[in-house]
């Protein structure tokens, strides 16, 4: 057994080539053993550990945990290729150098899934959405990334690191220049979680950049706004600083939303009340006690001016726009989806060309966007519904039909 192995020993010798190649394959063999050893040993481990937590982690820790294992293998070879004999000096320099650049890129990319590992954990929190911290783990993405950059390239033409590290300094100005975006958007960000000006899920308006819709991601650079069309916005984070924008989360979170719209009265139709119309408008549940309480109000006004109360002309009586102004009021008063702790009113704006505006202005006690148009849509239609029994009407433009109407009265006429 002995003689075999001197034979071959010798024979190796006499064959110097061949003896590399075998020594350089029994390397790269025990690399590969190495790695699939401890790749499977940390799977297994990096499962227990992550599975405690979440599925979705075990299989977002899988990739770190490869990364991890490739830096077994190159460690490695960058100690056993000095053993091998026949290799050039300046080829182990090299192959260490290759083999020691790799190890640092590795540990870079493996720092980096470790950082989207911990926003993966932190996005589990319910209060994430508050305070998104996306933007800082690519900042400390891009500083592994330069750190990184500066160690392979020194690694590599084989000088220590602060050679470079100085002449960065010579290169602020460039550097400045490059990365002036990041450095804005970084600012950006810094101000937006610290003032919690944005969140995720929030509806924001901005018109110049034809976003309107929810904050659906914040990062270092761009926030992505999906529209109500299903459409994607993406804005640069600074222009949240630097233009002005709405947003609707006061609005959410205080429970009701605001319904400010317009009635336009036609002007001719407005006038007194007569005694037969009055008694019809007592019928009105909703109106009882106010007509009651204005009659003895007016009541009480006109027996002041005795005599001259007896005119017409300078007595008070109530009108169909008053009581209808009262109406529209108590009727929103006891709506069960109006909002009785906000503000609401019904005024009277300055009259118009088209008629005389009747604003109706309350909340709604929700916020959904398709109930809150149920709700709008569900009063103007009553209220355009019964106006007509107030003796009012609300203007119009003439359409076609109007005039076709007008010319054949005028025919009938004729």
């Amino acid at each position: 057994m002995m003689n075999d192995l001197n034979l071959t020993a010798e024979w190796l010798v006499n064959h110097a080539v061949l003896q590399t190649f075998i020594y350089a394959g029994l390397l790269l063999l025990i690399a590969w053993f190495v790695n699939s050893v401890v790749k499977v040993l940390l799977v297994k481990l990096a499962f227990n550990l992550l599975s405690v937590i979440s599925l979705e982690n075990v299989r977002s820790g899988n990739k770190l945990i490869k990364r991890i294992a490739n830096i077994l293998p190159a460690i490695v070879i960058a100690i056993g290729i000095p053993f091998i004999p026949g290799v050039p000096d300046v080829i182990d320099t090299i192959i260490q150098n290759i083999a020691n650049a790799f190890i640092v890129l590795t540990i870079a990319l493996a720092a980096n899934d470790a950082l989207n590992v911990g926003n993966s954990l932190y996005l589990k929190r319910p209060d994430a959405h508050l305070h998104p911290i996306k933007g800082y783990i690519q900042v400390a993405k891009l500083v592994v990334i330069i750190i990184a950059t500066i160690l392979i390239v020194a690694t590599l033409i084989d000088r220590s690191p602060v050679i470079l590290l100085s002449g960065v300094g010579a290169m602020a100005a460039v550097l400045m220049l490059i990365f002036q975006d990041t450095i804005l958007s970084l600012v950006a960000s810094i101000q937006i979680n610290s003032n919690d000006i944005v969140r995720v899920g929030d509806w924001i308006e901005m018109p110049q950049l034809n976003a309107d819709g929810d904050v659906i991601d914040v990062a270092l650079h761009t926030v992505k706004v999906q529209n109500w069309d299903k459409t994607i916005t993406t804005i640069p984070t600074k222009k949240l600083i630097s233009e002005s924008f709405k947003n609707w989360r006061g609005m959410q979170e205080s429970g009701g939303r605001r319904i400010k719209r317009t009635l336009y009265i036609d002007q001719n139709s407005i006038q007194f009340i007569d005694a037969d119309t009055l008694v019809k408008m007592q019928s009105f549940g909703v109106l009882k006690d106010f007509i009651s309480k204005k009659s003895t109000e007016l009541e009480e006004w006109n027996k002041k001016l005795a005599d001259k109360g007896l005119e017409q002309v300078n007595a008070r009586k109530m009108t169909n726009i008053g009581n209808f102004r009262a109406y529209v009021e108590l009727y929103l008063r006891n709506h069960q989806n109006i909002h009785q702790d906000m503000t609401l009113l019904v005024r009277q704006l300055n009259p118009t060309p088209n008629g005389l505006p009747i604003e109706v202005y309350c909340f709604t006690k929700t916020t959904k966007w398709a109930e809150y148009e149920s709700i709008q849509s569900d009063i103007f239609d009553h209220l355009f519904a019964i106006i007509n029994h107030f003796e009012l009407r609300v203007f119009q433009n003439p359409s076609g039909l109007d005039f076709a109407n007008y010319g054949s009265e005028k025919a009938q006429a004729a």
